[in-house]
């Protein structure tokens, strides 16, 4: 489960810029909220808004920017050549617009939480240069705080279960020392925790390879082929049924059932129209989500899907009947047909958009204050003051119009 995420200066994001998935007290919706084994609330779905080039995609990327940072190095001494996504080039680019950033190093913080603890990581990452790392950890069962490892210009210091472990004096300035930790000693239990999360607890979804994909996430899990045929149905498609086939080369094809006026008829999805086809490229990993509990991050998932099932979708993470795994939904959007308080508590809704020297802001709703100070009511009409511009980030002008108290 994802906690919170703090950037600064990445791309568009010059100032610190803190993403949050801890639920706040408001009296909204008290019951669609993940409430983990010490009574600590988190948020199962956020949705972020703004223009076009506010910059909305950079919060998502810098998350990944951080999970491929950790990974690659795994992925790439694990044997396994089918890792396209994070095998990407990694690029951490600063702030462009200002002289004194472009030299600053680039900072991530993140809390996540797994089965069993609560973990906290740092990274100051100049380009591809680790200048500070480190990792603290809270077990969920006793609450007790430990720190795990600090690395910085004085050296690298093991602490609590890791102080008994050995690294290499030549350990590489561009590797981060989890990724190490994660290679040199991948049966620690502690590690293998940490490693889990970033590898499967959170889920970026890519449309590179997406039939390839489509076969992982299906696998033979009944769970997840039941809620597709769920999904599908709500879009009223007259999809009754689909079945995947393995074929040579680790190739499949996938097989759509349909019955009209009584009469059944099998398609190949290649046959399908293009919206059936981004269904299946979409669905598989929403559904396997549920299943397994996993934080999905998704750049503009309403341009992928019609707005009924955007609906369905973002009810279904809120539905804590239907997601009894903790899993949650993290997605940009420029639907406005879901933004109202029947859809999202106020601290679901989060907005982009720049100020006078091109940097982007983020501020979610809850703590949106206008000139006079006053909160966003509850009941408000989130799409018709956002499309009025009275949250600041409208969604015609790429810069910010009216900060009222969120221009700190």
């Amino acid at each position: 489960m994802l906690c919170q995420f703090t950037v600064k200066n990445f791309k568009s994001i010059r100032d610190e810029m803190t993403f949050d998935m801890q639920a706040t007290a408001i009296s909204e919706h008290e019951d669609r909220v993940i409430k983990d084994k010490d009574g600590e609330l988190y948020l199962p779905v956020s949705a972020i808004y703004g223009p076009n080039g506010g910059g909305k995609s950079n919060v998502l990327e810098a998350l990944h920017i951080l999970a491929a940072k950790v990974l690659r190095p795994l992925y790439a001494t694990d044997g396994n050549s089918y890792h396209p996504f994070q095998m990407k080039k990694i690029l951490i680019e600063p702030f462009a617009f200002g002289a004194e950033e472009k030299e600053a190093p680039t900072e991530f913080e993140l809390f996540f939480r797994t089965k069993t603890a609560e973990y906290r990581y740092v990274l100051t990452v100049k380009k591809d240069i680790v200048l500070y790392e480190r990792m603290d950890r809270v077990k969920l069962d006793t609450g007790r705080r430990s720190a795990l490892f600090e690395r910085s210009d004085e050296g690298i210091e093991l602490k609590g279960v890791f102080a008994k472990l050995k690294i290499s004096d030549e350990l590489s300035e561009t590797l981060t020392l989890l990724s190490y930790l994660g290679i040199t000693y991948r049966k620690n239990e502690v590690i293998k925790d940490i490693l889990n999360w970033f590898g499967y607890g959170i889920d970026f979804l890519n449309y590179g390879n997406p039939i390839q994909e489509l076969r992982m996430a299906i696998a033979n899990s009944d769970d997840v082929k039941s809620l597709v045929l769920d999904m599908i149905q709500e879009m009223d498609l007259d999809i009754v049924n689909f079945r995947v086939e393995e074929m040579e080369n680790e190739r499949i094809e996938v097989y759509t059932k349909h019955i009209v006026d009584g009469y059944e008829s099998e398609l190949n999805l290649s046959d399908e129209s293009s919206g059936t086809k981004k269904l299946f490229e979409l669905l598989p990993f929403i559904a396997d989500g549920l299943a397994s509990g996993t934080t999905l991050v998704i750049d503009e998932l309403d341009a992928k899907i019609h707005p009924v099932l955007l609906r369905h979708i973002i009810m279904m993470f809120n539905d804590m009947e239907i997601n009894r795994h903790g899993a949650q939904l993290i997605f940009t959007s420029h639907d406005l047909s879901t933004m109202n308080s029947e859809v999202f508590r106020r601290d679901e809704i989060w907005f982009v958009a720049k100020g006078n020297r091109q940097n982007s802001k983020l501020y979610s709703l809850v703590e949106f204050k206008n000139d006079k100070g006053e909160s966003v009511r509850k009941d408000a009409k989130f799409d018709k003051q956002y499309l009025e511009g009275k949250y600041g980030a409208d969604p015609y002008l790429r810069k910010i119009i009216d900060w009222g108290k969120v221009n700190a």
